[in-house]
C-alpha cells in the first residue's frame, strides 16, 4: 500500500481524494457504497504492474472527498461531472472506466454523457437497467420488496443514520460487507440494523485490517454523503428523461456473480441473458461468475483482475 500515492485534486467546486499509483494508459476506478477507493486495491497494485496508470478517487461524499450535506448534490451529473472535472484538471484525455455497485451506475451514465473520454467500461455487479419512463426507481423497488428493504430504509434523511450509530462502526462494516446475498437485504424498521447478527467470522476476502481501514474513515466522514446517492434515485430517473431508450455506445465487459443481490433483482438475469442487456449495449461481453458475491473485485481479484486485464489490453 505504500506505493500508492494520495492527493487532494480540486474538480467541480469540491475536493476530491484520489489514490493513484503507475504510469502508462490511465484506469479510472469507481466504488461503490459503503466502500472507498480503498475496494480497488487489489486491483490497483496488479494494474499499475502491468502497465497502466490507476487512479481511484473517493467519490463525492465518502473517505476524503467532500460531502455536501443535501442529497440533491449527488445526483448522475454531479458524480460524473466531478470525475470529468478530475481528469481535466489531470490533463487526461480518455480513461478505461471500472465500476462496481454504485460506481457501476455512474459509469453507466458516464457513458451516456461523455462516450468521448471513454475507451472501454469494465462494470461489476450492477447491469445497466434502462429507465423505465412509466414507473420511478423507488416505486418499483417499493413494489417489489417493500418498505423494509434497505434502499428503501435508506431514503429518510437522518433515519438510518440513527440506526447505524447505535451500532460500533466496525460491527457496522462487517455486517453490511457481508449481509449482501441473493436474497434481499432488508432492515426492519422495528429491530434495525441493531438486529443483525454480530459477525463472528470474516470471511476469507475481508480482514480486520480493512474493516479498521473502512471504519475510520466513515467514522470521520460518516454515512450520510453514501446514503445521498439512494436519496437522489427519483430525482436521477427524473433528469435522465432525455437519455430513455439510448444505447451505450463504448465496449464493455460485464462482470457479476452467481450469488449477487442484483442479479437476483426481478428480471435481472432475463434482461442479462435473453438480448435486451445487448441490444442497449452492443459491443457488450458478460461474465458470470459461480459461487461469488456482491463485492465481487474483494472476492475474487485475480480473476477480476485477470478480467480486466484481458479486455482492455486490445484497445
Amino acid at each position: 500500500m505504500e506505493k500508492i500515492e494520495h492527493t487532494i485534486v480540486s474538480a467541480n467546486g469540491i475536493n476530491m481524494h484520489v489514490a493513484s499509483i503507475g504510469t502508462g494508459p490511465v484506469i479510472l476506478f469507481l466504488h461503490g457504497f459503503p466502500e472507498l477507493w480503498y475496494s480497488w486495491r487489489h486491483q490497483l497494485h496488479f494494474l499499475s504492474s502491468v502497465g497502466y496508470r490507476c487512479i481511484a478517487p473517493d467519490l463525492r461524499g465518502y473517505g476524503d472527498s467532500d460531502a455536501p450535506p443535501s442529497a440533491t448534490s449527488y445526483t448522475a451529473f454531479h458524480i460524473v461531472g466531478d470525475l470529468i472535472g478530475l481528469i481535466d484538471s489531470l490533463g487526461i484525455q480518455q480513461v478505461f472506466l471500472v465500476g462496481h455497485d454504485w460506481g457501476a451506475s455512474v459509469a453507466w451514465s458516464f457513458c451516456y454523457f461523455r462516450p468521448d473520454r471513454v475507451k472501454a467500461l469494465v462494470n461489476l455487479s450492477v447491469a445497466l437497467f434502462p429507465r423505465n419512463p412509466q414507473v420511478k426507481s423507488l416505486e418499483g423497488l417499493r413494489t417489489f420488496y417493500g418498505e423494509d428493504f434497505y434502499i428503501s430504509r435508506f431514503q429518510e434523511p437522518g433515519e438510518i443514520e440513527q440506526d447505524f450509530a447505535q451500532v460500533d462502526t466496525k460491527e457496522l462494516m462487517k455486517i453490511l460487507l457481508t449481509s449482501f446475498s441473493p436474497h434481499p437485504l432488508l432492515i426492519p424498521k422495528e429491530t434495525g440494523i441493531r438486529g443483525f447478527p454480530l459477525v463472528s467470522r470474516l470471511p476469507s476476502w475481508l480482514s480486520e485490517e480493512d474493516i479498521n481501514y473502512y471504519s475510520c474513515k466513515f467514522n470521520q466522514k460518516g454515512f450520510t454523503g453514501g446514503l445521498n446517492y439512494y436519496r437522489a434515485l427519483d430525482l436521477n430517473w427524473e433528469l435522465m428523461a432525455p437519455w430513455t431508450g439510448m444505447q451505450i455506445k463504448v465496449p464493455v465487459k460485464f462482470i457479476v456473480g452467481t450469488l449477487d443481490l442484483g442479479y437476483h433483482f426481478p428480471g435481472a438475469k432475463e434482461y442479462i441473458h435473453n438480448g435486451d442487456f445487448k441490444r442497449d449495449v452492443p459491443d457488450l461481453q458478460v461474465v458470470v461468475m459461480e459461487g461469488v458475491g456482491h463485492f465481487v473485485n474483494q472476492e475474487k481479484p485475480e480473476e477480476v483482475n485477470a478480467h480486466i486485464y484481458d479486455f482492455i489490453k486490445k484497445f
